[in-house]
């Protein structure tokens, strides 16, 4: 067969036969393939690696950052100033001290820097692929041409035949031709923490999912035992692997909420800049009858285009995203990416995995029953403490000695260990064994002291196919010859009579129960009717229906150690003593995180590889769903098409045995019906998900490299509730966001209305310079702002519903309020202005003419720390706040004043910003200019409270 026949990989491997699968791909399992196949199937299928789409280049995301619509006004502005000072120069028309080219580098560096800022930020490759590469082995053993050969694994070919064995990392998807006591780790791939035995000889049904595929293995998996011998059929992206390869890099990365509102925001200031300009261009024209004063037109355009660009903003919302990094970090919620401390302010919909998110990832027993009783136990975690109720009411262990005897069994049955590690509890082994060891601990049995009493010397396995294991002890009281009654535990005196060995069965209640004919009933033992058989399967229907794992034990004294292999006649005429309910336990404070999701408007979903009863009863008790919520099932959402789901995903909050690939499916679906949507998971399989999810969570404990390359935010302790936490911080960071944006724009507004109204009203020059502008947008501005960055949460801020993702920047009332401000704020500095050019020009003024130039100046920036003070709240007036409840905006006011104030009164830094000395009558004039806006602002807050109606 030439390689050009051969199979493009649709062929489903796990439903053929070994033989049919060799005569596919033309191999043979003893000799493998010759050095020509290898040559042609290397030339068809190419190497055996993961391909990566070429992204963008690190220049490519330079230069993009410039493409911004403010920072090419910027530059626009520059290079004109530039221009203007370079024929200026020329010409020798430059004022006296003046340094050219001052506006053009200021301007230039303030766009430099807010490139670099956006490009730190978006430069953070993607590393899920790279992470993704890590899985595959770089060596790995085949028979090719008859001859054992070690090769690297990119040069696998389908066909080739591959050895396995213990440690090794697969390197390609294969079908098993042979194996020997196989186990293979998969969880990475499929989410299962247990290795799976693997089985060649199977022939599957084609439907079967990935985590049952016994008799195929998987690229990036680990071989945790055994050895075996495998077909390869899938290499490079044909592999499981490859494919989620394929499906991480076809997601596309949409720009988050708070980037969108900041592009929607830089195009409307520079269309509403360019317009103002043009007014202003076009009427200094007409009213001069030509173009006789263009050069002063240009200087106001240019000041004016400089002022509606707020310069400080990026790095004000890169602070204010960094600080909410810290505080989320503080919480155990890692920030990978930063836009997401916004995004997670927007989110609609939280789908979260069950185990370890949800649940504490511990087994926890909830329901025993024993004797024709049922006890609930109390108790949380690992820790042996907690009590046996019946009917509500605490039961002592001298009144029920069934407890104490199936404890006793919960114990030697059993191959965990429970002990405390710096004062924790924890578990070596299975954490279903570490739940019954935590049982028995609460019945005072323990297991150091029980292994003593009853030493192992024999067993019997557990076995899927059994799905049971027995362990077979010596009765050391009875085996050093003491009378029967005597040198016993009273826990276990009731099993036996002069029997030498005991042998305690656990497993399957049903097969365990089938195997046993009498019934363990106290201190003594009576026959198994079928009036008990059908009480103990309905108690068994019941905790199942409860989501809990149930176990059956049984124990039969014995005269002699069965021989090894005689399980099946040896595990007959048992004494059945009980049963034993389990949960994962839901984590104490997640229901209370749920509850505070649903005040907030946001919609929890489970999504878990999970049982349904199992995932209901936990949904249920943490309130995540109701009773009677419909659970849709891995297999259901399989037979769905994507229209099908879409229009199921707000009727269903529980999803159970669902694969980790269908959670893509489920985040799109939840998209499209118009969500913002936080997906968590940990496995390989998951990264797909987590990248087309609004907000990615991978789990830190828990979670592989891959999950993490493609999250967004890392939950350092796995749990649900700081997921809830981190989202309440998110809001608090959007809510100062908007604060700081009417802050800032309000300012903006006001100085290009006063820089524009100066030529129309028939003031001669630009009342601020680019460079004075520069200063106003990046200190007046930004250190206010800053601080206003970190104001604490409003006391509502999750008692309300997520604002809209796609909500405009100036939505509830932002835009009116920047308009409002700005006009108000212009109306102040005019008239200011109008006032100090007048008493600059009046004749015998002893000062500068251009000094109210400086007044304007020195009364716009004064005015926005009033502003600062008063913005802090929208409803509550400054007086009804703790002035020390934000202590940075004080501090900014303070040192900003300073600040302005040395431009005024230290001669270098005057010469330097062109400004002129006040005397201590124009500072007055200013100040109490400035003030008007402060009370203007209050003043606004006490009609909207008379009104009734709540400022935005």
């Amino acid at each position: 067969m030439s390689a050009n026949s051969l199979p493009e990989g649709a062929a489903v491997w796990h439903s053929l036969e070994v033989d049919k699968a060799l005569d596919l791909l033309d191999s043979n399992a003893e000799s493998g393939l010759t050095p020509q196949e290898i040559q042609q199937r290397l030339q068809k299928y190419g190497p055996n690696e993961l391909e990566e789409t070429t992204g963008r280049s690190t220049w490519e995301i330079l230069l993009d950052q410039f493409k911004n619509i403010m920072l090419l006004m910027l530059i626009g502005v520059a290079l004109i100033s530039g221009l203007i000072d370079l024929w200026g120069w020329r010409t020798g028309t430059l004022k006296p001290g003046e340094v050219p080219f001052k506006d053009t580098i200021a301007i230039l560096a303030i766009v430099i820097l807010n490139g670099i800022l956006g490009y730190v930020q978006e430069s953070r490759a993607e590393k899920a692929l790279a992470a993704l590469k890590k899985m595959t082995s770089p060596l790995v053993r085949v028979i090719r041409d008859t001859r054992f050969v070690e090769i690297a694994a990119k040069e696998l070919v389908p066909g080739d035949v591959m050895l396995l064995e213990a440690g090794m990392q697969i390197a390609a998807d294969g079908r098993l031709i042979e194996q020997s006591n196989l186990q293979i780790r998969e969880s990475a791939l499929t989410g299962e923490a247990e290795a799976v035995n693997k089985q060649a000889s199977l022939k599957l049904p084609e439907e079967t999912s990935l985590g049952d595929r016994l008799n195929v293995v998987f690229q990036g998996t680990e071989v945790v035992q055994g050895r075996g011998k495998v077909l390869v059929t899938n290499t490079g992206m044909t592999t499981e692997l490859g494919k989620i390869a394929a499906m991480l890099q076809a997601v596309e990365s949409e720009p988050t909420p708070l980037q969108q509102r900041m592009t929607q925001l830089g195009n409307v200031l520079v269309t509403g800049s360019l317009i103002l300009v043009a007014i202003v261009v076009v009427g200094g024209v007409i009213k001069d009858g030509g173009f006789k004063n263009i050069q002063e037109l240009l200087e106001v355009s240019l000041s004016m285009a400089v002022a509606v660009v707020p310069e400080g903003l990026p790095a004000v919302i890169t602070v204010t995203l960094a600080l909410g990094t810290q505080r989320m970090v503080r919480q155990n919620a890692l920030i990978r990416k930063l836009p997401a401390v916004e995004t997670l302010g927007s989110v609609t919909t939280i789908c979260s995995d069950k185990t370890g998110t949800l649940t504490q990832n511990k087994m926890v027993v909830q329901s025993v029953s024993t004797n024709n009783k049922t006890f609930r136990v109390t108790g949380e975690g690992y820790a042996p403490t907690g009590d046996f109720q019946l009917d509500g009411q605490k039961i002592s262990l001298e009144e029920s000695p069934e407890i104490p005897a199936l404890s006793v069994a919960c114990t030697i049955c059993n191959d965990s260990v429970l002990q405390k590690e710096q004062g924790e509890w924890a578990i070596l082994g299975d954490p279903t064994e570490g739940a019954l060891l935590t049982l028995a601990g609460k019945a005072g049995i323990e297991k150091d002291q029980w292994n003593s009493k009853l030493p192992r010397v024999a067993e019997f396995p557990f076995s899927s196919e059994r799905k049971r294991m027995s362990v077979i002890t010596q009765v050391e009281g009875v085996a050093t010859g003491e009378a029967s009654s005597r040198g016993i535990d009273p826990a276990i005196a009731g099993f036996l009579e002069s029997e030498p060995y005991l042998m305690f069965t656990k497993g399957s209640p049903e097969l365990t129960l089938a195997r046993s004919t009498q019934i363990h009933l106290g201190n003594y033992t009576g026959p198994l009717t079928e009036e008990h058989r059908q009480k103990i399967l309905a108690e068994n229907d019941l905790m199942a229906s409860k989501g809990l794992r149930v176990l059956g034990f049984a124990y039969k004294p014995l005269v002699e150690i069965p021989p090894s292999g005689s399980d099946e006649t040896s595990e007959q005429d048992l004494v059945w003593l009980g049963l034993v309910g389990m949960l994962d336990a839901p984590r104490p404070e997640v229901r209370a995180a749920v509850q505070e999701c649903r005040d907030a408007g946001i919609r929890p979903i489970m999504i878990t590889g999970d049982h349904q009863l199992t995932a209901r009863a936990i949904a249920t008790n943490l309130g995540i769903a109701q009773e009677g919520d419909r659970v849709l099932t891995g297999q259901e959402l399989q037979r769905m098409t994507d229209q099908e789901l879409e229009q199921n995903v707000d009727l269903v909050s529980i999803y159970a045995r669902v694969s980790p690939e269908h959670k893509l499916r489920i985040v799109q679906a939840l998209q499209r019906r118009g969500r913002f949507v936080a997906m968590t998971g940990d496995g390989v399989n998951d990264a797909p998900a987590l990248k087309q999810a609004d907000i990615g969570i991978a789990m830190g404990i828990t979670g592989t490299d891959v999950s993490k390359e493609a999250s967004d935010m890392v939950l350092l302790d796995d749990n649900f509730a700081t997921i809830v936490s981190a989202t309440k911080e998110g809001r608090v960071v959007y809510t100062n966001i908007r604060r700081f944006i009417k802050y800032i724009l309000g300012s903006n507004i006001g100085e290009v209305l006063t820089i524009a109204a100066a030529p129309l009203i028939g003031l001669g020059g630009v009342p601020l310079t680019p460079l004075q502008i520069l200063w106003m947008n990046l200190v007046t501005d930004g250190l206010p702002a800053l601080a206003l960055a970190v104001e604490p949460p409003e006391p509502d801020v999750m008692q309300r519903p997520p604002f809209s993702p796609r909500e405009s920047i100036f939505a509830r009332g932002l835009g009116s309020y920047m308009i409002r401000i700005g006009i108000i704020f212009a109306i102040i500095s005019i008239a200011l202005m109008w006032w100090a050019y007048q008493h600059t020009h009046a004749a015998g003024y002893q000062g500068d003419p251009e000094t109210w130039k400086t007044m304007v100046f020195t009364t716009l920036c004064i005015a926005q720390m009033g502003h600062a003070i008063a913005i802090r709240s929208n409803n509550r007036l400054t007086i009804e706040m703790n002035p020390f409840s934000n202590i940075f905006v004080l501090a900014a006011v303070v040192v900003t004043t300073i600040l302005q104030l040395m431009l005024v009164y230290v001669p270098p830094l005057r010469d330097f910003f062109g400004t002129h000395y006040l005397n201590m009558q124009e500072l007055g004039v200013c100040i109490g200019f400035s003030a008007l806006m402060f009370v203007w602002i209050e003043a606004e807050k006490i009609f909207l409270r008379i009104m009734g109606k709540k400022a935005v």
